[in-house]
């Protein structure tokens, strides 16, 4: 049992579904933000590897396939641009400031609280491009000579503070303007808080899509220029 645990991949695709699935039934019976599905399941999957003692190589064997499907689950937030091109096209300028903005906010607040906190380079590079999508911030920490495992940890931290808090953040600062908020949520948390995005509303998932395809693209710009 321990020697199908340790080489097939068929353990980490598993537990990665079933620990998902429980957390959407628990999301769905609380109706709270707090129980995040994604969440749910990472903490699940750590207890899990922690208390049977199984090396994280053994399960990634089969979260390493599952981690393939991000590229494409990223690239069909398209749909959704394309349905709201229009919308889209007559904000451009503003979710090209709005982006611009938040992206060097990010950059500029991970560079001053990690000199702060005297943490060295590789600290740094690996927390700036904690707010885009992961493909990019993998490749920007990777050139920058982060921390892999440390740029992942960050984006998922990011991501599901992004989907529970945004819609708390957004009533909090009382943003009304629906491409503000899209902008914001898109810019801040990526793919994560962008599926939280989607259910405020198309036209708010389909700015908040745009908004960290073009964050993506800025941080690694900024980043080079920077750091």
């Amino acid at each position: 049992m321990k020697e199908l645990i340790t080489s097939s991949p068929l353990f980490g695709i598993a537990i990665t579904i079933l620990t998902y699935y429980l957390g959407i039934k628990i999301n769905q019976k609380t109706k709270k933000a707090i129980f995040n599905p994604l969440l749910i399941a990472e903490l699940l999957i750590i207890a899990i590897l922690i208390v049977f003692k199984i090396p994280f190589s053994a399960y990634n064997n089969g979260g390493a396939i599952i981690n393939l499907f991000l590229g494409p689950v990223t690239a069909m937030l398209a749909y959704s641009i394309y349905r709201m091109r229009k919308l889209v096209k007559e904000h451009m300028l503003s979710i090209i400031a709005g982006t611009v903005a938040g992206s060097l906010a990010s950059i500029v607040s991970i560079i001053l609280l990690s000199r702060l906190f005297g943490l060295d380079e590789s600290l740094s590079a690996s927390l700036v491009p904690k707010s885009v999508t992961a493909p990019i911030a993998i490749a920007i920490s990777t050139s920058l000579g982060g921390i892999r495992s440390l740029t992942v940890t960050a984006l998922l931290l990011t991501g599901v503070a992004g989907n529970i808090l945004a819609p708390f953040m957004i009533r909090l600062f009382r943003v009304r303007n629906r491409i503000a908020q899209g902008v914001a949520i898109g810019t801040a948390s990526h793919v994560v808080g962008t599926s939280k995005a989607l259910e405020m509303g198309e036209d708010i998932g389909a700015i908040s899509s745009i908004a960290l395809s073009f964050s993506g693209i800025i941080t690694a710009i900024i980043s080079m220029l920077v750091l």
